[in-house]
């Protein structure tokens, strides 16, 4: 889930969903889904309500700062229906980043500063919540079950995701464990294909089918990257059928891809 205006006006480009697509990828993981929204509380709270719900494991990118168009925090609490407080723990990082910027400025700490007490209010988070740390610049982002909440910043979000894959995750990762084997089809139609898709899939329950059009590919030009997906031993026993059929349909066949 990726939060903020600035995705969807493009004044700034999502660099999460590829980055997140490769973390997963690294540990034998899929994306499942993914959702940009705008910095609309209502429909934070309701996108949030549905992850809530879902049980899936999510990462929500963006609007956990503390200036007016942050709305994540708040619109977490309300769709858990419950109280924001502020976590002792992400008190106490807070207070040592700014400790850090003092003394990198050679001016002396001073707590009460309207500004520093303002900072204080990135650790707001809904009652419950867990911290997720910030190698960075120390300052948290948080979890409510299944649901990881981490800055909009790249160079701080990417460590955080990775931080709470390993540690609470490693139960699911499935390395080695999934693999696609496809061939590129030319001169041929998806819709002469599909028989043969839907057979595949009849016959092999525990793959999945794709079917990858290009019209303008540079080295390829017109062709369909046609293949199967799913555990090793699974596609090793449906690609060569897939090859059977397609070369019953007298199609052109151009290289096999192992990924």
């Amino acid at each position: 889930m990726i939060v903020g205006d600035e995705i969807l006006s493009g004044k700034r480009a999502d660099k999460h969903m590829p980055k997140v697509i490769e973390l997963l990828a690294e540990r034998g993981m899929q994306l499942g889904w993914a959702e940009y929204v705008g910095d609309d509380p209502q429909r934070i709270t309701a996108t949030l309500r549905r992850a809530f719900a879902s049980g899936d494991v999510v990462f929500s990118c963006g609007g956990i700062g503390a200036t007016p168009d942050d709305h994540t925090r708040q619109c977490a609490a309300r769709a858990l229906g419950v109280e924001l407080e502020l976590h002792s723990r992400a008190e106490a990082l807070i207070r040592e980043r700014m400790q850090d910027i003092a003394r990198e400025q050679g001016k002396p700490y001073e707590p009460d500063r309207p500004d520093n007490v303002h900072r204080l209010n990135m650790g707001v988070f809904p009652q419950g919540a867990q911290i997720i740390p910030n190698p960075y610049n120390k300052i948290p982002g948080f979890s409510v079950d299944r649901v990881h909440f981490v800055p909009g910043f790249p160079v701080m979000a990417w460590p955080m995701i990775e931080w709470v894959l390993d540690l609470h995750y490693a139960q699911l990762f499935r390395r080695g464990a999934w693999v696609e084997k496809s061939v590129i089809v030319f001169g041929s139609m998806e819709a002469t294909l599909t028989p043969l898709m839907e057979a595949i899939e009849r016959e092999h329950p525990q793959v999945k089918v794709f079917s990858l059009p290009s019209v303008d590919h540079p080295q390829w030009g017109r062709h369909i990257d046609l293949g199967v997906k799913g555990g090793p031993s699974a596609v090793d026993q449906a690609f060569p059928q897939l090859l059977a059929g397609l070369k019953s349909l007298g199609v052109e066949l151009g290289p096999e891809l192992v990924r």
